[in-house]
């Protein structure tokens, strides 16, 4: 066996998943499970700035601040120009560097396919998808002159199937997924790794009003080989480790997070 072999074994440290030093800019990290990437973040020592929209970010300042980092945050519509800006900007300004980006921000409109509005259609996919692609490439930029970088795109279930009344939201989040591969192919040479965590069923606030639906949360559960609905802190991990110096190799992947949902027929 080589020597470069064994010594690449041997250099391997559990320092590998530290963020200590780094800076993530996390999109809805506010709340749902965008708090829960910005909390994991921060439980492993990254500096985190957050975007919200219609909620404060009180609740996110007190966790992340809680474990000894710094926390800043800006309002405004990413689906907007002059707010992505703003945010890349107010995050340059608090921390000087930006090291990780989550883009987490999303909406949906629910409504029967036959009648969906055209409007509804394109401004889910403004936040879902184009804002995706539009912030992923300002920040790549930035990531390119400090010499590398990593960006996790937030897909779904709905990235490789689609449900009854969200066609907006299922064209989007598949569009995530091509996005993710396009960044990585591009981005690769520039020590920039980009991938995708799709999460399957969580209960969060978000869907409290589908989750509380007895018959449909008993189908879904059903099907998730786990047994149940994920919690925010079941995909913190993955976060971390995407984000981290020891998914360095990994790159244009998409990982469910689903506790087996995407497994069942």
């Amino acid at each position: 066996m080589s020597t470069d072999f064994t010594s690449s074994i041997a250099s391997f440290s559990m320092d590998w998943f530290s963020l200590r030093g780094k800076t993530a800019l996390i999109t809805g990290g506010n709340k749902g499970l965008g708090l829960g990437y910005a909390v994991a973040f921060a439980k492993a020592g990254a500096d985190v700035f957050v975007t919200h929209h219609a909620h404060a970010a009180d609740e996110a300042r007190t966790l992340v601040e809680a474990e000894g980092v710094r926390f800043a945050s800006i309002q405004g519509d990413l689906s907007q120009p002059d707010d992505r800006r703003a945010a890349i900007d107010a995050c340059l300004a608090a921390f000087g560097k930006i090291d990780i980006l989550v883009n987490n921000a999303a909406t949906n409109h629910f409504e029967d396919f036959l009648d969906f509005p055209d409007e509804e259609f394109s401004r889910v996919l403004e936040l879902n998808l184009k804002t995706v692609y539009y912030l992923g490439h300002d920040v790549a930029k930035i990531m390119v002159k400090q010499g590398g970088g990593k960006i996790i795109n937030i897909g779904s279930a709905l990235s490789y199937t689609a449900d009854a009344k969200c066609p907006s939201y299922v064209t989007a989040k598949h569009g995530v997924i091509g996005l993710t591969k396009s960044f990585a192919n591009e981005l690769a040479r520039y020590n920039i790794q980009c991938n995708c965590i799709c999460p399957g069923f969580f209960q969060t606030d978000v869907n409290a009003a589908v989750s509380s639906d007895v018959e449909f949360f008993n189908h879904i559960t059903d099907r998730i080989s786990a047994g149940r609905w994920g919690n925010p802190s079941d995909l913190m991990g993955a976060a971390v480790f995407l984000a981290s110096r020891a998914s360095d190799y990994l790159n244009g992947a998409d990982i469910n997070v689903d506790g087996g949902f995407a497994t069942v027929i």
